[in-house]
């Protein structure tokens, strides 16, 4: 099994080296496509290559006409089986930690939380891997207060790092009547001011972690960005007749509620009649801030870094990096 990781490994960077060469000769192609689209002579330092060049672009169809990426390839086999997910956090884990740890298993379908003991994290991803678990998530804490999660996705990467604030467990509420059952059902995804290049590719991590839910599921999971900060809730809807249309205009009406954390009951009524749809929050509840992506498993310290937030970045109040 470690010499197959190696050689996956092996191919998978072996890939990646191809991306410049094969983006070079993209370029290439789309400018010949381009000229004899509309008419213009062949440019000059491409007269040498046009004979080879438009018998590749003959033979190419719509799918391999534009070059893949190592994004693409990460997450190339998503769609074919529901993600197994390890939860764990880090050593000699406080009692607030083992509780919000355990709510996290039943917010991600399919996971399994397993005490870290005295494991390095490179035993648990060797042996995630050999298990054929598709995430890892790793959960800290600072002086008995959650403070950081990692998701690593294997066999290769990527693994994200967030911030973890306000983190509110049920356990912690005190008004047990408001708060709906836990169901473990399947659940809707509702991403919100998520616009640029790194929002999507944050969206693209996150949603993975959750499998392709029921027509008729009453889960209903929020990440809400504002500043840069995203909101996470979990809500259930009393409402037989609630449609995936519906909820995807909840967030322009109620965000501004879910990001003060103020209250745990949210009505959503329709523009077209009388009937509304009732929201029950059931938690946990926290805000999640993106600090780095790294393009490998949260064992590669020599991983390439995708994206990291600099210091200066914390001073440029009106730049939104996630959306708008």
């Amino acid at each position: 099994m470690h010499r197959r990781n190696i050689r996956l490994r092996r191919e998978y960077l072996y890939r990646k080296s191809l991306e410049g060469k094969e983006r070079l000769l993209y370029e290439k192609k789309r400018k010949i496509r381009e000229a004899l689209e509309e008419g213009k002579p062949i440019p000059t330092e491409l007269r040498n290559e046009e004979a080879a060049l438009r018998k590749e672009i003959d033979l190419e169809d719509e799918i391999t006409a534009v070059p893949r990426s190592t994004i693409d390839d990460e997450y190339a086999n998503a769609p074919e089986k529901d993600p197994k997910i390890l939860l764990t956090t880090s050593r000699n884990p406080s009692a607030p930690l083992t509780q919000f740890v355990k709510e996290l298993k039943i917010v991600f379908p399919n996971a399994q939380r397993m005490n870290r003991g005295g494991q390095v994290i490179s035993e648990i991803i060797e042996t995630c891997r050999s298990h054929d678990f598709t995430d890892v998530i790793l959960v800290h804490e600072n002086r008995g207060v959650p403070d950081g999660i990692v998701i690593s996705h294997l066999p290769f990467g990527p693994t994200a790092y967030f911030g973890l604030l306000n983190v509110v467990t049920r356990h912690d509420i005190k008004d047990k009547k408001s708060m709906g059952t836990m169901s473990e059902a399947y659940p809707h995804l509702i991403f919100d001011k998520f616009s640029t290049k790194l929002g999507e590719r944050t969206v693209n991590i996150l949603k993975h972690l959750f499998p392709v839910p029921k027509p008729d599921t009453k889960r209903i999971l929020t990440f809400a960005n504002q500043s840069d900060y995203i909101s996470f809730r979990r809500c259930c809807s009393d409402s037989s007749k609630m449609s995936m249309g519906a909820c995807r205009i909840l967030p322009n009406s109620v965000f501004g509620e879910f990001n003060t954390g103020a209250t745990t009951h949210h009505v959503y009524e329709k523009n077209g009649g009388p009937k509304s749809i009732e929201l029950k929050e059931v938690g946990p509840r926290f805000e999640l801030r993106l600090y780095q992506i790294k393009l490998g498993t949260m064992d590669q310290d020599e991983a390439q870094i995708e994206w990291v937030i600099k210091p200066y970045m914390n001073t440029s109040k009106k730049r939104t990096l996630l959306g708008d």
